[in-house]
């Protein structure tokens, strides 16, 4: 992407919004870039951007990413054609081109979060202060990290830094700069935990110390680094939370711009787009607790989408025992790994009130069958939370249960960068 293209966008607009703190979520471009260079409070002001910029709108990832990622693999439907971008990802295929606004959307805005986030990493030692900056540190690294990853979940490449015409890196390399962005925060952190100075002038609802080991998890997950993965995923406390907060003014995005009017989307069934063979048993809670049916009769959304000021989690405790689970069951640890899914399949609840209240697991013991079963209950665990086009692909899912692969480059992209690659042909 542009340089010039990048900056230009980030100069746009002011962007000030309250957090449910109070906190204000300050215009990423009120600070210079000089200000950025040799003062603090630049970078405390780039800072207080960064979950807006991720997290709020319906131009935001967090909107984006759910509703790209729901309608591709099937988890929504479009209740209104005249939303076209929205219903032209439901019909997927070559009907989803590198103009859609939802994709190019979820492409830029992780673009501009992550150069933010550069910015701020980049003169991290304008903060004297080492708890401060080390506040700061781990803070940018995590929206750097999720705006990594959501590039390398959709696209087969995606350029790293900034400069003219700058080339793709593949998506591997992508999901490892963003691993390698967690591991330096979290030596950060170790070094020197995030001060009060910190927690009060940042608008912060992340547990960062947890966040940073959940997100090595699941994108080591992505790459395949079964023992990177698993030994972050021991280090979560699954007892915290984290989570992005919203309030009136900078609202829930899913509630506010789809669930909130039923015009938009919404699950497509109480199956929670899981196919027959795989679709929630008799009794398990996590349906109701995503969608309801009793009035309407159609397939409302609920789940973390309930209102304008509700929180939606960057990571759930059931993903992480879940990546557990997984990791060790394609390592031949069968036992332990029906051990971990069991975890998931008979809690009641969790700290974020998810629970499925089953049996244990009584299938066969044979590393697909279990597989599979994990699988399963990521889908309905997981629902809505962007993660299922990547779970499906890396499962070996039949390509049915999904419209598309990748995504196209978006349209944007290609007229300011010759490097663009070639779009997938699915």
């Amino acid at each position: 992407m542009k340089k010039t293209l990048i900056y230009s966008m980030l100069a746009a607009g002011m962007l000030t919004v309250s957090s449910c703190e109070q906190k204000e979520f300050l215009n990423p471009s009120s600070a210079s870039e000089t200000q950025v260079v040799t003062d603090v409070y630049g970078l405390i002001s780039l800072a207080n951007g960064l979950q807006y910029r991720y997290s709020a709108g319906p131009a935001g990832v967090t909107y984006s990413m759910i509703s790209a990622n729901g309608l591709t693999t099937k988890e929504l439907l479009v209740l209104n054609a005249g939303n076209t971008d929205l219903d032209l990802l439901g019909k997927g295929s070559g009907n989803v081109q590198g103009n859609n606004a939802i994709i190019s959307n979820l492409w830029a805005q992780s673009h501009l979060t992550k150069s933010n986030a550069d910015i701020i990493l980049k003169n991290i030692e304008v903060a004297a202060d080492p708890a401060l900056r080390s506040g700061l540190t781990a803070y940018a690294s995590i929206f750097r990290a999720l705006s990594l990853g959501a590039l390398g979940e959709f696209w087969q490449q995606a350029p790293i830094g900034t400069a003219n015409n700058i080339a793709f890196n593949t998506r591997e390399e992508v999901l490892k700069e963003a691993v390698a962005t967690l591991e330096t925060a979290a030596t950060a952190v170790a070094a020197t935990a995030p001060s009060a100075d910190f927690t009060t002038r940042v608008a912060n609802s992340i547990d960062m110390p947890n966040t940073i080991q959940a997100l090595i998890a699941r994108y080591s997950l992505m790459l395949g680094d079964y023992d990177k993965s698993l030994a972050a995923a021991n280090k979560v406390d699954l007892t915290k939370k984290s989570a992005f907060n919203f309030d009136d003014v900078s609202q829930n995005p899913i509630f506010f711009s789809s669930f909130g009017n039923r015009n938009v989307t919404e699950p497509v069934n109480t199956a929670l787009g899981m196919p027959d063979a795989l679709k929630p048993e008799a009794g398990d809670k996590r349906v109701n607790f995503y969608t309801q049916t009793a009035a309407p009769t159609r397939n409302l959304g609920t789940g973390f989408f309930t209102s304008n000021t509700a929180q939606i989690p960057v990571y759930l405790p059931g993903e992480i025992t879940l990546i557990k689970a997984e990791i060790l069951a394609r390592q031949g640890s069968i036992d332990a790994a029906v051990t971990e899914l069991d975890k998931v399949r008979t809690k009641t609840t969790d700290v974020w009130g998810i629970g499925a209240a089953l049996p244990a697991y009584s299938g066969a013991r044979d590393a697909t069958s279990v597989l599979t079963e994990i699988y399963k209950n990521r889908g309905i665990e997981l629902f809505m939370s962007g993660l299922k086009l990547d779970d499906s692909r890396r499962f070996g899912r039949p390509a049915s249960e999904r419209n598309r692969d990748w995504y196209p480059y978006p349209t944007n992209e290609r007229q300011n960068n010759s490097s663009t690659p070639d779009d997938p042909a699915n």
